[in-house]
């Protein structure tokens, strides 16, 4: 049965390949700009706050961050770890020390 059907289906792929063609060479792609909103709000005081404002605000916001639960600094460790190997966060190695004083400090276990 496909044997029958073979020859057809090619004509028609071979007829309709001038009009893809053409429909591929309409598609302009336009560069995108995005302006995003400024944000002057920064994390409640705490130790080395100012390595957290400079280091985590640009992926993240202050309200994700402080509802975040209460962790010991183990955990803190962890995520920091976390967010510069497995989400490739632009966090100098030698600043998570900072940060994690800081979320133990505001959000660890009192």
């Amino acid at each position: 049965m496909l044997r029958k059907f073979l020859p057809l289906l090619l004509t028609a792929g071979i007829a309709m390949a001038p009009a893809l063609a053409q429909a591929k060479s309409m598609i302009v792609l336009k560069p995108l700009s995005v302006d995003l909103p400024d944000n002057p709000a920064e994390f409640p005081p705490g130790p080395n706050v100012d390595v957290v404002n400079n280091n985590c605000r640009s992926c993240h916001s202050i309200g994700m961050v402080m509802n975040q639960p209460t962790m010991a600094k183990a955990a803190w460790q962890a995520e920091v770890a976390k967010m510069r190997g497995i989400y490739k966060a632009p966090v100098e190695q030698s600043d998570d020390a900072a940060i994690v004083d800081y979320l133990t400090a505001v959000k660890g276990p009192k």
